[in-house]
């Protein structure tokens, strides 16, 4: 899906020769895309009189495009999973950031600052990744909980296939005890239990519904979702388990082969700006990485936000995406799915 952001009235007025030259390709997921048109785009076109064209679509067809059109590229920046933006790197099709021509790139996380190596990709956003549980049946104080026999028929755990699904083993393989990036340890333990998980859930959206008809008790979900669980009324809580939070990270790389590589790079520091971010998140859009951002506590409660969560959080690095996903969809089918 293709769609034409429009010009800035004054833009226009200005300059139309100079703004019909200058135009930037952006391949972005598809959802919040108003909210991203008011933050965003609109004010980047007003601010470098130029036509943003935003390419909307998932993570695998946006890639699959981007290295399709390689000798001739057609977007400028691309949006993407740090493990999509290191599979892009290991293919040629993206290039190095300058850390000169981002300077909002000074005050964001350390962690976002460079999550693939060689200033390829930039975080703008991330998440937590935990138990939601019922706090008036049971406790939850570790991932193995998720296994115990208060839960045992009254859980929810994520499908392999989803994003949360190798975060959720990488914690378990933690708790565990036990150091295999091929996290059979973890799927061999939800294997042993598989008869007591309600469902291997796909969306996360199913979640709110399972929760309220008291079909489950607890269930691994995204930050991202809390905030829509915690407006059902019920006594749920976040787990902070011992063991720590897992999440992921949302990153923006520079395609290889752009003709405005300054563009780009100002459009990247404009998304990382703290005006921006702020915004993004006071609209509960995008968890900030940009540490000058503040939101109130009503707000605090839909995001993963602050120093205090960020530190909790697990990063499953891209390089073991990579290298481990077959070995685990592998066991997963062999041991979990039959």
């Amino acid at each position: 899906m293709i769609t034409r952001s429009l010009l800035a009235i004054g833009a226009l007025a200005a300059s139309p020769a100079f703004a019909q030259d200058k135009t930037l390709t952006i391949s972005v997921y598809g959802v919040a895309q108003d909210a991203y048109r008011a933050a965003l785009y609109e004010p980047f076109e007003a601010q470098c009189g130029c036509e943003l064209v935003i390419e909307t679509g998932n993570s695998s067809e946006r890639l699959a495009k981007l290295e399709a059109n390689a000798a001739k590229p057609v977007v400028d920046v691309i949006a993407f999973s740090d493990a999509n933006a290191l599979e892009a790197a290991n293919k040629g099709l993206i290039a190095p950031l300058g850390a000169a021509a981002i300077p909002s790139m000074s005050d964001i996380y350390d962690f976002a600052r460079d999550p693939v190596g060689g200033n390829l990709a930039v975080g703008y956003t991330f998440y937590g990744t935990s138990i939601v549980y019922r706090s008036d049946e049971v406790t939850v104080d570790s991932w193995l909980d998720l296994f115990s026999d208060d839960l045992a028929g009254y859980v929810a755990l994520p499908n392999i296939a989803t994003t949360q699904g190798p975060v959720t083993l990488m914690m378990l393989q933690k708790a565990l005890g036990k150091d295999d990036p091929n996290f059979t340890d973890a799927i061999d333990l939800v294997a042993e239990h598989k008869d007591d998980v309600v469902t291997f859930y796909e969306r996360g959206s199913q979640i709110p519904q399972l929760l309220q008809q008291e079909e489950i008790l607890a269930a691994v979900v995204g930050r991202f979702g809390w905030a829509n669980i915690a407006k059902l009324g019920m006594p749920v809580a976040w787990a902070q388990p011992k063991e720590g939070q897992s999440g992921g990270m949302n990153v923006l790389s520079m395609v290889k082969g752009t003709q405005e590589p300054e563009l780009a790079q100002q459009f990247i520091d404009f998304w990382l700006s703290a005006d921006v971010q702020q915004k993004l998140a006071e609209g509960q859009v995008d968890s900030p990485v940009n540490t000058k951002v503040t939101v109130d506590a009503a707000t605090a409660e839909g995001l993963t936000y602050g120093e205090d969560m960020a530190a909790q959080i697990e990063f499953l690095p891209a390089a073991l995406q990579l290298e481990n996903r077959e070995s685990w969809l592998s066991q997963w089918n062999e041991k979990v799915a039959q």
